[in-house]
C-alpha cells in the first residue's frame, strides 16, 4: 500500500516524506513543483501533476493501490492572501475538493490534512488549546478552517477520517542536511536572518517594536520541522489503526520573541544580525503560543528538536551548502 504526499516537494512535506521512509511507508510524492523542489526528496518516487488537474488526479488513484493522503499542498503567504483573496479561495479550496473527490471515488478514506494556527485568529488565551474559538483574521487562515469544515461533513456523510494538524512556527532543517526550507518569496523569521547574514537578502527587517511584550516584539511558538514530520507520522499511523476524526495543535509550547530568535542567531552564527525596525504587518498578533498537551496525550508525541538553538544550527548547517 503506498501513502500519498500531495505537495510533498515542499519545505514540511518534503521532511515528512523523508520521516515516512525512515518509518518503512511506501511513499509517493504528488507535486507540481510550482514551489517544491524535487532536490528536497532525493531519490523518493514521484509523480509531477497538479490538485487542479481532476483527470490527472483519477488517473493516479486508477493506476496506484493507495491506502493514505497526507495533503500539503496549498498556498501560503499570509501577506498575499490579504492582497488577493480570490486567488486564495480558488486554489486552496478547490484543490482541496479535488483531492477529496478523487479519494472518495477510489474509495480511499484516511487524510492528515496540513492546517494552521492562523485558524484561530486573535488568541483569547495562551497557550491556545484546540478548543480555543476559531476565527481567522486573514484568507489564508480561512482557507483552512474552511477545510477543516469540509472533513467535518465529509467524514459525517462519506467515513472520511482525518486529522488536521495546526501547525504554529515550523522551523529549522534536516538535522543530516537532505532537505531544508528554501521559499521564493522568503517570508520566514528564521531564514531571513540567516539568509541576511550570508548576503542572499536584503537587511532583516523587524515588524514593530511596540507588541505588549516584554521587550515590545512578537512572540511565536517555534517548532523544529522534524519533529513536525514525526508528528505527522504518528498521526497517519493512528488513522490507520482506526482513530476517529480530530485537530490536534502541533508546537512546542514555547514563546520567543523576534529579539530573542535574533540573539539565538547571533550565539549560533558568531556573527551580529543588523536589522531595522518597521511598522508592524496587518493582522499580526502579540503572541501565538500553542498547547501541546492533546498532541502530546492522544499521538504521544513528544517534540525533541524544538529548542530555538537547534532550530537555528540546522536551519543554518542547510543555508551555508551551496545550492
Amino acid at each position: 500500500m503506498t501513502i500519498l504526499v500531495a505537495g510533498g516537494a515542499g519545505y514540511i512535506g518534503s521532511h515528512t516524506v523523508k520521516e515516512l521512509h525512515r518509518e518503512g511507508f511506501d511513499v509517493l510524492v504528488f507535486d507540481n513543483f510550482s514551489s517544491g523542489k524535487l532536490e528536497l526528496i532525493g531519490n523518493k518516487p514521484w509523480v509531477r501533476g497538479d490538485l487542479l488537474d481532476r483527470e490527472a488526479l483519477r488517473q493516479l488513484f486508477r493506476t496506484r493501490k493507495i491506502e493514505a493522503v497526507l495533503h500539503f499542498a496549498s498556498l501560503i503567504q499570509v501577506g498575499e492572501s490579504y492582497a488577493d483573496p480570490r486567488k486564495y479561495y480558488t486554489h486552496n479550496l478547490t484543490t482541496s475538493l479535488n483531492l477529496l473527490d478523487a479519494m472518495l471515488e477510489a474509495g480511499v478514506k484516511t487524510l492528515i490534512f496540513s492546517s494552521s494556527a492562523a485558524v484561530y485568529g486573535d488568541p483569547l488565551e495562551t497557550p491556545i488549546p484546540e478548543t480555543h474559538p476559531t476565527s481567522p483574521v486573514n484568507s489564508y487562515g480561512r482557507t483552512k478552517f474552511m477545510v477543516e469544515e469540509i472533513l467535518r461533513d465529509y467524514d459525517r456523510a462519506y467515513g472520511l477520517r482525518s486529522i488536521s494538524l495546526r501547525y504554529f512556527n515550523a522551523a529549522g532543517a534536516d538535522p543530516d542536511g537532505e532537505t531544508g526550507e528554501c521559499h521564493d518569496p522568503e517570508t520566514h523569521l528564521v531564514p531571513n536572518i540567516l539568509l541576511s547574514l550570508l548576503g542572499k537578502r536584503p537587511r532583516l527587517g523587524v515588524f514593530g517594536n511596540d507588541f505588549a511584550t516584554p521587550d515590545g516584539t512578537a512572540i511565536r511558538d517555534y517548532i523544529h520541522v522534524t519533529d513536525l514530520a514525526a508528528a505527522h507520522v504518528l498521526a497517519l499511523r493512528a488513522l490507520l489503526a482506526g482513530r476517529p476524526s480530530d485537530v490536534i495543535n502541533l508546537g512546542a509550547e514555547s514563546g520567543h520573541s523576534v529579539l530573542d530568535v535574533i540573539q539565538a542567531s547571533e550565539k549560533v552564527t558568531g556573527r551580529p544580525v543588523p536589522f531595522d525596525v518597521e511598522p508592524r504587518r496587518e493582522g499580526d498578533v502579540a503572541v501565538l503560543l500553542a498547547s501541546k498537551g492533546k498532541a502530546e496525550k492522544s499521538l504521544g508525541w513528544k517534540p525533541r528538536l524544538s529548542s530555538l538553538e537547534m532550530i537555528i544550527e540546522t536551519a543554518w548547517n542547510w543555508h551555508r551548502k551551496a545550492r
